[in-house]
């Protein structure tokens, strides 16, 4: 079986592919769930954001930064995000 690679439970993003192994909790040590984009020092970077928002977000970074058409970007976003961690309600 492939070992399934671990998501930001926050924006999506593959944790293997964050500069700093992911984000950091309260006590410094690693976070296993969330990248260093989305969350350090125990708190979200973008603390209060909404998953629409977050939505919205997400789509341009992938627009912008990684050349990404905008419909597949949001399709991607809109299909992803809802199940993640932090967003399931």
């Amino acid at each position: 079986m492939k070992n399934q690679v671990k998501l930001c439970q926050s924006c999506g993003m593959p944790l293997d592919k964050d500069p700093n192994n992911g984000g950091t909790n309260a006590d410094k040590s690693k976070s296993n769930m969330y990248c260093s984009y989305c969350y350090k020092d125990g708190k979200f970077l973008d603390e209060g954001i909404s998953l629409q928002e977050k939505i919205e977000k997400n789509v341009q970074i992938a627009v912008k930064r990684m050349n990404i058409p905008e419909n597949e970007a949001r399709r991607m976003a809109e299909n992803l995000l809802p199940k993640l961690e932090r967003w399931k309600s």
